[in-house]
C-alpha cells in the first residue's frame, strides 16, 4: 500500500491565472495597448504593456517614468484583484511559466524598475521580494 502525503510543507498550490483569449488576441495582433486596456481594464498585460512602451522611451524624462509607474501599479493592482478571485490569499506561487500570469508580474517587475527610477526604494524592494515570492526565478 503506498500513501501520497502531497506537500508536507504546506505551502499553497500555484496560483494560475485564467486566460483572456479576446484581450491576447487584441494585443498579439499588434493593437495598441491603450486600446486593449480600454476594452478589457481588467487585463494586466495591456498594462504591462503600457508601462514597458513608457519606461522604455528613448531619452525617456520624468513624466514618461511616472506614466509608466502609473500604468504598471495600475495593472499590479488589477492582478491582485484577479489572483485573489483566483484563489491566492497574498502568498504562494504565481509562475511565469503559465502564461497567464505574465500580465501581472510583468506588471511588478515595470513597478520595481519606476520605483527605482525615481528613489522608492522601499516599494523597489517590496516589488522584487514579491517577484521571489512568486516565482524565485525572476528576481535578482
Amino acid at each position: 500500500m503506498t500513501h501520497s502525503h502531497g506537500n508536507l510543507l504546506g505551502e499553497p498550490p500555484a496560483t494560475l491565472l485564467p486566460p483572456n483569449p479576446e484581450a491576447d488576441a487584441e494585443l498579439a495582433a499588434g493593437n495598441p495597448p491603450a486600446e486593449v486596456a480600454a476594452h478589457h481594464p481588467t487585463v494586466s498585460a495591456a498594462w504591462a504593456a503600457l508601462a514597458e512602451e513608457a519606461l522604455n522611451r528613448p531619452e525617456r524624462g520624468l513624466s514618461d517614468t511616472i506614466e509608466g509607474y502609473a500604468y504598471a501599479r495600475t495593472g499590479y493592482h488589477r492582478g491582485l484583484d484577479s489572483l485573489r478571485r483566483n484563489g491566492w490569499k497574498g502568498f504562494g506561487p504565481v509562475p511565469w511559466s503559465h502564461e497567464p500570469n505574465r500580465g501581472f508580474l510583468r506588471c511588478v517587475t515595470e513597478l520595481a524598475k519606476a520605483a527605482e527610477a525615481i528613489g522608492e526604494t522601499d516599494e523597489q524592494a517590496r516589488c522584487i521580494q514579491l517577484l521571489r515570492d512568486c516565482d524565485p526565478s525572476l528576481a535578482p
